[in-house]
């Protein structure tokens, strides 16, 4: 457990990764909770109504549901929603009947995720270029292009890793924070008045009290709490106590006396409402703040582009993805990836949001769906956790869970309400993400099931073999199979062509499990099943990048160590053919799972296997 000036550290690294999403909200959830179009008039009564609304926004959902309880039901300190999942299935909510439901129901929050990832850096970025307008309308033309260019360079510069410049991110974050704090408390000295909306009656009057409106508006109060999902997402990488370190201590002050600030300045001075955020800042702070504010939401993009990857890199290890190019972009952090696949396609989705809303207004209307919808699914399977892994009391978990969930629908809701406005983009994101995870997650159980049924089992084969041996060859040979007790094509095909048998032969199978990580003296089980020949399971976390040639370097067998170079790895290519006579409205699915197949990063490269010792034999299956 890291001392006090360790945790302090910690907690100014994430003030940079975790809280750059929400901490760049000011720049538009004010403003769009404002919103003249709502048709609410922006009296006293009503800014305090939406200023409280937005404060106590911040602490049910932020502070009490993520920093109090969500933060508690990691995965082996590990969170984010694809840890979240793992962990509901190894507590055993997934089984039986609702087995099927609650996985739907993970991987909906894992699409939406890759929604809330395109807007975030669209509407973040967009907001902060927007200030240059308060300046002057000259500006005005040139903010999208503007817009655009910083978020091409932004994903231009991915490959090179952030290592460089991560270490600028919390400082920066900090002076946001402090410069968010300054702005807020000079606007509120200036209509203390504001200082009333700490009473939850006004933010009560303000949901209920004008109707229709009351349920619209929502939708912009919600906001204020975007990027909360990525206190859960980062607890890995900071601990709980840093993160809770940095909301009290730094983010949620700065936050909330920004947000009063806006509300003191828009009682003074109404018409502010065009962009209460720049407006609130003294005249010479106009372009530093502007300045600042860029990087702000530069650092935010960043942190969830990175979430991307390592959401992208725990399907793929979980089998809900095919396998993908990914780069290590740090030698000393395992956690800084780079995928070239998921950078340029989110890339090319953030440019079609900021071209085609072309506004941070336009983009409000999209953004609230995305977020919501992944925070419902958290705090639905967070039940399951609390009241399967860590054993809490029914009424506990009912309770607790409950209650957010009852928030967390009802701002949902009000999202959904702007579907038409632009709420259908993260929602088509997410529809086309979740129809390839489970059409990946599908084809693979299918593929399965034929090799099964097309080879013989492992053991009895052997036996058989060797009853009649082929003649032996010097050397060990490495056969990858999908299964434990499967025959691999490869051995099959092997013998057909060449009727030899190496001296020794491992058939190793990779397993990744429900687990963040797997401790090396867990990480092999070596069985012999047959004269100098084993079966193997190699297993990893989700987190981490199998390796096979240091699972043989780990590997035993008969005593007598692995020599690299006299190893011979065959793999099993299949090409995947859709059934002729398949039916017409899943015909589209073989195809696409047979596309990514295709187009799937080589098993040579994702395992780490010499390339010079690999011998690839094909054969064609009907899908």
């Amino acid at each position: 457990m890291p001392g006090k000036r360790g945790t302090g550290l910690l907690a100014l690294l994430a003030l940079g990764v975790v809280y750059g999403d929400i901490g760049t909200s000011p720049l538009y959830a004010a403003k769009e909770t404002f919103n003249p179009e709502h048709g609410i008039p922006l009296s006293q009564a009503n800014i305090l109504g939406g200023v409280s609304a937005i404060f106590w926004s911040l602490m049910l959902i932020v502070s009490l549901k993520y920093v109090v309880l969500v933060l508690r039901a990691t995965n082996r300190g590990e969170g984010g929603i694809m840890a979240l999942l793992s962990l509901v299935i190894s507590g055993g909510a997934c089984r039986g009947r609702r087995s099927a439901g609650l996985l739907l129901i993970g991987l909906v929050g894992a699409a939406l995720f890759y929604g809330d990832a395109v807007l975030t850096p669209a509407i973040s970025v967009l907001s902060a270029i927007e200030g240059l307008e308060v300046g002057t309308p000259v500006f005005k033309p040139y903010v999208v292009p503007i817009a655009a260019g910083v978020l091409i360079a932004l994903f231009a510069i991915q490959r090179l890793g952030t290592g460089a410049v991560g270490l600028l991110f919390g400082p920066v974050c900090a002076l946001w924070f402090v410069s968010l704090a300054a702005v807020g408390a000079w606007n509120i000295a200036k209509a203390p008045a504001v200082m009333a909306a700490f009473n939850p009656v006004h933010a009560l009057e303000f949901a209920l009290g004008h109707g229709a409106a009351s349920f619209t508006v929502l939708g912009s109060v919600l906001l204020a709490v975007t990027g909360a999902e990525a206190l859960y997402a980062d607890v890995g990488h900071f601990g709980a106590r840093a993160i809770r370190l940095a909301w009290f201590a730094v983010a949620a002050p700065g936050l909330v006396l920004n947000y009063f600030g806006q509300g003191a300045l828009l009682i003074a001075h109404p018409s502010a409402i065009a962009n209460p955020f720049y407006l609130a800042c003294p005249g010479w702070a106009l372009y530093p703040m502007v300045g600042l504010a860029t990087a702000a939401t530069v650092i935010a993009s960043q942190a969830t582009i990175s979430g991307a990857y390592s959401l992208t890199r725990q399907a793929i290890q979980l089998g809900y993805l095919p396998r993908m190019t990914i780069v290590h972009t740090s030698a000393r952090t395992i956690g800084q990836i780079y995928i070239p696949t998921v950078n340029w396609i989110v890339l090319v989705a953030v440019l079609v949001a900021v071209l085609g809303f072309g506004s941070s207004s336009g983009l409000a209307s999209a953004y609230g769906v995305a977020v919501m919808g992944t925070m419902v699914v958290t705090t639905f399977l967070t039940f399951f956790v609390l009241r399967d892994q860590f054993h809490y009391p029914l009424w506990l978990c009912v309770t607790a869970t409950g209650f957010f969930l009852t928030i967390d629908t009802v701002f949902f809701a009000a999202a959904a309400h702007k579907i038409f406005e632009g709420g259908w983009f993260p929602l088509a994101i997410a529809i086309v993400v979740l129809a390839i995870m489970l059409t990946w997650r599908r084809g693979r159980e299918r593929l399965r099931i034929r090799l099964r049924e097309g080879s013989p089992p492992l053991r009895e084969f052997l036996r058989a073999l060797l009853l009649h041996p082929p003649q032996r060859i010097p050397g060990t040979a490495v056969f990858l199979t999908g299964g434990t007790d499967v025959t691999p094509n490869a051995l099959l095909h092997s013998l057909k062509h060449y009727k030899v048998l190496h001296e020794r032969n491992v058939f190793l199978t990779v397993q990744v499990t429900e687990f963040p990580s797997i401790p090396v003296e867990g990480r092999l089980e070596s069985e012999r099943i047959a004269e100098n020949c084993w079966r193997v399971t190699a297993r990893y976390g989700f987190m981490e990048q199998p390796d096979v040639t240091d699972a043989l370097e780990l590997w035993s067998g008969d005593g007598t160590p692995v020599e690299p170079a006299e190893v011979s790895y065959f793999l099993s290519r299949e090409k995947l053919v859709p059934h002729a006579r398949g039916r017409r409205r899943k015909r589209w699915r073989d195809r696409l799972f047979a596309a990514m197949a295709r187009n799937a990063a080589s098993v040579t490269y994702f395992f780490n296997i010499p390339a010079n010792r690999v011998v690839e034999l094909g054969t064609r299956i009907e899908i």
